[in-house]
């Protein structure tokens, strides 16, 4: 943990292990406390969806934005300091800092006295302090002109998160191909706002220097290339999101096909916290959903199967949810999918959780994801449970039982259940009569008998967040 030397700016990074850049656009960090959890991230490397997963990025953000959960901005390069004016102007706010004992900062888009005029007066000196201990032969004219640009920048590049800026809230900044020193330490004073970065490295590494930042986390997509990315033009979704927004909150939906309004006459009519069915399936029904439970056999580096696993659809963009053992017991991946001859080949990791023995991978394929469950009502012992997943290689297979009971393991609670599984089984979906997710099939005892253990929904809904549109 780390902290910005003022009460209330303690900030944890990178508590989840992300694996991709649609990993960073869905995750959120939170106030824990009087703690910040804070992303910051280099990305290095290109591969064949490079640019549609950052407008996909791109896409979600902006709509986040547009609905006042957020703030994001992408920046292809940071601007130069050439104009003299600026020059002064921002060493004046640097000499007006110091002289104020190097705590409220005050700039052309930071009024003096607010919220954020402490945090960037505590992220600057903490940002200062890194450059000092990096660079020793540095005099006081060299640390003046640092941080002078890297107060024009927070000024030009920074300007919407400062105008919105809110500790609670989730602010994400993106970075192109970053190289010099100095623009390394002004993404990690962002961080120190509270700010998400993702640094994406597609040309060329960071300076070997910055990347022994022990806040620094590294995702490695691929071999270094030239990719044409176009800049960011939140402009570009607005049209889209307005229309969309509409549309929902007057509860229709655009059938584009037969390009005709249809109403949806069901969601509305339901609580909103009502069973996605009215009433409780049979299991001939409920057997069905396994064409929503996926078959996972794990490759090692020689592409060999190593072992095999399951996973449950949680988002139509091809995102599944497995255990991390399963997902972490090789390199890649071959997933089948019911009544589709396409076995799908994929060693996309978006997220995991060691802890809660979760992940993410995902499929290029459109998928009918699972509803997990709520909590409209606790779950209780002798609660009637069916599971599906693929034990022993065999593919999708149904069975019944009860809850048994709650266990903590690991400090993770999790439901003990008694429909029979075995290796093979892990990630595969325990449902509840109603069909749905109200935990993911992690563990068994061997020497018991359907002594079974599954990670419960509150978990999942958290951890899932942002991965089921």
């Amino acid at each position: 943990m780390d902290s910005g030397g003022r009460k209330g700016t303690e900030r944890r990074y990178n508590v989840i292990g992300l694996a991709s850049i649609s990993a960073f656009a869905n995750v959120s960090g939170r106030v824990n406390g009087s703690c910040k959890d804070v992303y910051f991230i280099r990305a290095c490397g290109v591969n064949s969806s490079y640019i549609n997963d950052i407008e996909e990025m791109d896409r979600l953000l902006a709509s986040k934005e547009e609905t006042g959960h957020g703030a994001y901005e992408r920046v292809l390069s940071l601007p130069a300091l050439s104009d003299i004016d600026e020059v002064t102007r921002c060493s004046d706010f640097y000499e007006k800092w110091v002289e104020g004992g190097r705590e409220n900062l005050e700039t052309k888009t930071i009024l003096p006295h607010s919220d954020v005029s402490a945090f960037a007066g505590a992220a600057l000196n903490e940002t200062l302090e890194i450059y000092r201990k990096n660079n020793p032969n540095a005099n006081a004219s060299m640390e003046k002109s640092f941080a002078v640009k890297l107060l024009y920048w927070l000024d030009t590049v920074s300007a919407s998160f400062l105008d919105k800026w809110d500790i609670r809230s989730s602010m994400k900044c993106v970075f192109h191909n970053i190289r010099k020193e100095q623009e390394f330490y002004f993404c990690y004073m962002l961080t120190c706002l509270g700010i998400d970065v993702l640094l994406l490295q597609s040309k060329y590494d960071i300076d070997e220097k910055c990347t022994r930042l022990p806040c620094l986390g590294t995702i490695e997509i691929g071999a270094f290339g030239d990719v044409n990315i176009s800049g960011y033009d939140k402009n570009k979704y607005k049209s889209v999101q307005d229309t969309q927004l509409s549309a929902a909150q007057q509860g229709v939906t655009q059938n584009q096909d037969r390009g005709r309004i249809v109403v949806d006459v069901t969601h509305p009519t339901r609580g909103k916290n009502a069973p996605v069915h009215n009433r409780e399936l049979d299991f001939e029904e409920l057997a069905r959903l396994a064409s929503s439970v996926v078959m996972i056999a794990v490759h090692d580096k020689n592409g060999n199967v190593a072992g095999t696993g399951s996973g449950i659809m949680i988002g139509q963009k091809g995102y599944i949810l497995t255990n991390s053992h399963v997902a972490f017991s090789g390199l890649s991946y071959s997933v089948r999918v019911e009544d589709d001859d396409t076995v799908y080949k994929t060693d996309e990791i978006i997220k995991y959780n060691q802890l809660l023995d979760l992940a993410i991978i995902r499929i290029q394929r459109k998928l009918n994801p699972l509803t997990i469950y709520k909590g409209e009502k606790p779950l209780v012992r002798g609660q009637k449970v069916v599971a599906i997943g693929s034990p022993l290689g065999l593919f999708n297979s149904v069975s019944d039982g009860i809850i048994a009971g709650f266990r903590k393991l690991d400090d993770v609670d999790m439901i003990q259940f008694t429909a029979p599984i075995s290796h093979g089984s892990s990630g595969g979906a325990v449902l509840n009569m109603f069909g749905e997710v109200i935990g993911i099939s992690t563990a068994g005892f061997d020497d018991g008998q359907n002594i079974n253990l599954a990670v419960g929904y509150e978990f999942i809904n958290n951890f899932i967040r942002g991965f089921t549109t």
